[in-house]
């Protein structure tokens, strides 16, 4: 699975619709309202990497309101929860 970030400027008076919009997207699994540069941050989460462009330049960019993106892939993905587990393995509770 590739996980990307996708850092969304739009424009200010529809962030809640577009935010909408892009979180009903297939492949989109959480999209967040942030402060700073950028007004919003997707999580896409695709098989391949060809997948997001069909995605990102596709599909999230050509929503009304979306003025430019900037996508970071990531390498790896560390999580308390991923951590969690793997120190439980073989425990009994």
């Amino acid at each position: 699975m590739i996980t990307a970030i996708v850092l969304i400027k739009t424009s200010v008076d529809r962030i809640p619709e577009i935010a909408e919009s892009i979180a009903a997207l297939e492949s989109v699994s959480e999209v967040f309202s942030v402060t700073g540069t950028y007004d919003l941050i997707a999580m896409v989460r695709v098989a391949r990497h060809d997948d997001l462009a069909e995605v990102i330049p596709g599909r999230i960019s050509k929503i009304q309101g979306v003025e430019g993106t900037d996508t970071h892939v990531a390498f790896r993905t560390y999580s308390q929860h991923d951590l969690e587990a793997a120190f439980s393995i073989g425990l009994d509770s």
